[in-house]
């Protein structure tokens, strides 16, 4: 049990430190209170600072340096991974003081704060759509700030995450078997991220897509569901002349193409016999 002495020694200074914090919290010298919370914040002990600071709020309320603590109060939320909570602090910052010149900085850390709080892909991408919106306003209203060019990198993460998201999705549509779904999935995706780097790569899953829903298909659908493949491969030479899978699509209209003739030979056959009788 060696190690007894060192828990019981970090059991003390716990202790000590929090002991000390509920003197301080304890005291009616709000200049000391403050003095005492300036002092966590830039030792970066956020915790000890944000109780401090929550005390004094409304003992400075009126006073010049009311904003000063509102403003740090909010970061040491941010600084606490408290996102939801700095988020609002920092909104209503703005709106405390509308005339600041910190406005600018709170309006954009207000949406990392949402950015902060974007999940992982395969979960519900509210806050990136938030974080996408408050950025682009932000921009709108600030054309000129420093931040704009990191609030556009930003904004181009959270589009690249939504576009995975939709990706995934159309993707397994496909692996379940569901290829009307997955067809539309990725014409939606083209016609989502029209700028994207990988629209001929959607185009052609499309195309696959909606060969397999006409394979699979009753007879009597086949045709027009055929048709469809070659109309949208013809559509892919004229969208992506110069894509290196532009093969791929063609071969499609091939297959297609020669399905459809398949299916005009047996109509006939049925015709003639048809006839015949």
């Amino acid at each position: 049990m060696k190690f007894l002495p060192g828990i019981l020694l970090s059991f003390l200074l716990l202790a000590s430190c929090t002991s000390r914090l509920g003197k301080i919290l304890k005291s009616k010298d709000k200049e000391y209170k403050l003095k005492m919370a300036e002092q966590f914040y830039v030792k970066k002990d956020y915790s000890k600072a944000q109780q401090l600071y929550s005390d004094l709020l409304p003992l400075y309320k009126g006073d010049a340096r009311f904003e000063d603590i509102y403003y740090k109060y909010a970061y040491t939320a941010y600084y606490q991974k408290d996102y939801m909570n700095a988020e609002n602090l920092f909104k209503t910052y703005g709106e405390n003081f509308p005339n600041s010149a910190r406005v600018e900085e709170t309006e954009f850390m207000r949406c990392m704060a949402y950015y902060k709080q974007s999940p992982k892909v395969d979960l519900d991408q509210t806050n990136t759509v938030k974080t996408i919106a408050l950025l682009q306003a932000f921009i709108n209203t600030h054309p000129d700030s420093k931040r704009v060019e990191e609030s556009n990198d930003i904004i181009d993460k959270c589009r690249a995450k939504l576009e995975l998201k939709e990706f995934n999705n159309a993707k397994l549509y496909y692996d379940l078997g569901y290829f009307k779904a997955a067809g539309v999935a990725f014409s939606v995706l083209i016609d989502d991220y029209p700028d994207s780097d990988n629209s001929d790569s959607y185009a052609l899953s499309s195309i696959k897509a909606y060969y397999k829903y006409a394979e699979l298909s009753v007879i009597d659908k086949q045709e027009e569901r055929y048709q469809k493949v070659v109309a949208d491969v013809n559509d892919f030479e004229q969208r992506f002349p110069q894509s290196k899978l532009l093969t791929d699509a063609v071969s499609y209209r091939t297959l297609a193409e020669n399905n459809l003739k398949k299916l005009q030979t047996k109509n006939n056959e049925q015709t003639k016999e048809t006839t015949q009788r």
